[in-house]
């Protein structure tokens, strides 16, 4: 678990890292450099749960090696089966991370939502319904490893 004191802004206990797959941790399919090492690091720490469309069919595979759960959802209706995920795990003590248009409803549900703008972009949807941006998801997951910069980024 991690939990997280901000000032002027809320107390979280996190257990649970819902990550989307393609635009956040890979790109056309292929995890990007740095991943696997940020997801076991955190996974001594919180659960981790990769939820993904599966576009490319390649996420089973790209994810050999990481301490995590995959959930392959159906294509239809993205947006509302994660949000439903979250809502399983329980969202007040779910992190989420994600950047496309079907990661926006997961993102406000969460206790603490972060989008990334990675190659592929960011729905301008997403970004809104976040409470942080970054700009890689190892800078992403870096915020949950070192916490005090999220007290930097949001405190009051």
């Amino acid at each position: 678990m991690i939990t997280l004191d901000i000032p002027g802004y809320r107390q979280f206990l996190l257990k649970h890292l819902v990550l989307d797959y393609n635009g956040t941790l890979a790109r056309d399919g292929i995890v990007l450099s740095g991943v696997k090492e940020s997801l076991n690091q955190l996974s001594k720490s919180i659960q981790i749960h990769i939820i993904t469309a599966d576009t490319f069919g390649e996420a089973r595979a790209g994810l050999e090696g990481v301490n995590g759960d995959l959930t392959i959802l159906p294509k239809e209706n993205q947006d509302t089966g994660k949000r439903e995920f979250v809502k399983q795990l329980g969202s007040a003590s779910a992190v989420c991370i994600g950047n496309g248009r079907n990661d926006r409803l997961m993102l406000k549900e969460a206790a603490l939502g972060i989008a990334v703008i990675l190659e592929e972009g960011a729905a301008a949807e997403t970004l809104l319904a976040a409470d942080v941006v970054c700009t890689s998801i190892t800078a992403a997951c870096e915020l949950l490893t070192n916490p005090l910069r999220l007290v930097a980024t949001l405190r009051s």
